[in-house]
């Protein structure tokens, strides 16, 4: 297929590689020429042939609607728009009744795998129409892990976005069990070796998953995490969530009280922020706080892009 992608940071760019490796032919714009194929938002369209598909992959809110609405001016009617970055399904609610009315689709796709995802795939929650979902097959079937898993068309448009939220919220919760964990057994005076536990723990448990893998990299390169700062931000998504959950009476407190607990390590360190935090590092690239200052050793963890 053909597509056009808008928004080539760490995911997107990854996203268009991959698929440019399966064969498509990408068209990419960002706001930094030296990744971008075209000078515009308007070329990018120029470039592709009808009907377009074009996949967002900015952040969301403001930057996302302003896309978005381009989008509406400049597309023609049976193109498609495929939003893959972390908006609310109310957004895409919104976003999908005003591009219905000029004859344009819209296909909400929550998209899983951080910066691994060149290597191994990204998981894709997807929602909209059947005819939209299924004309854009050939680009989820790339993006997605070889076999059967790693894809869904949960429902109709918002339905990709939903599930992908509460996938999100439940991240929180299982890192925060996983950070409690050890710093329950890093004050403990009788186990001498906390890293070896948790790499012990990579086969043969029930709690083994790609999360304690990541949890014992973070470990094999900084065993005491003495190189990062227990605080750990929160992306929004858990927010929604919890949100949801109240709007629809639906009880979480796992969930909840680890969004809380985020907030509370803006105010104090703590050794289960810090694995949190290392966490969302190791899957994520997401920036942490150095414990030792920005020009001091081991200030630099950001993981090597694949």
């Amino acid at each position: 297929m053909e597509l056009g992608i808008i928004g080539l940071g760490k995911m997107g760019g990854n996203m268009a590689e991959r698929l440019r490796r399966g064969g498509h032919t990408i068209v990419g714009y960002d706001r930094d020429p030296g990744v971008s194929d075209v000078g515009s938002v308007e070329e990018l369209v120029q470039r592709l042939s009808p009907p377009r598909a074009v996949w967002v992959m900015v952040p969301a809110g403001k930057p996302t609607h302003e896309t978005i609405e381009k989008l509406g001016e400049i597309l023609q009617p049976g193109d498609t728009v495929v939003d893959g970055g972390n908006s609310h399904y109310v957004d895409d609610q919104k976003h999908g009744e005003e591009l219905a009315t000029k004859g344009i689709g819209f296909v909400d796709c929550g998209v899983s795998g951080g910066v691994w995802g060149l290597q191994n795939g990204y998981a894709l929650m997807v929602g909209g129409d059947e005819d939209n979902v299924k004309r854009l097959m050939p680009i989820f079937e790339t993006l997605k892990p070889e076999g059967e898993f790693g894809f869904v068309h949960s429902g109709k448009i918002g339905a990709g976005h939903f599930v992908k939220m509460v996938h999100n919220g439940i991240e929180y919760a299982m890192m925060q069990a996983f950070g409690e964990g050890y710093e329950l057994i890093e004050a403990s005076d009788i186990v001498t070796d906390v890293p070896a536990t948790f790499h012990s723990w990579q086969e043969g448990t029930v709690i083994r998953s790609w999360l304690l893998d990541l949890l014992n990299r973070a470990l094999a390169g900084d065993p005491e995490l003495d190189d990062i700062r227990g605080y750990a931000n929160d992306s929004g998504e858990g927010r929604w969530t919890v949100q949801a959950a109240v709007d629809h009476a639906v009880p979480l407190p796992a969930i909840t009280a680890s969004l809380f607990a985020r907030f509370a390590s803006r105010q104090d360190d703590s050794p289960a922020m810090r694995v949190v935090a290392a966490l969302r590092n190791q899957f994520g690239g997401h920036a942490v706080e150095s414990a030792k200052g920005a020009d001091s050793p081991g200030a630099d963890v950001t993981p090597p892009q694949v």
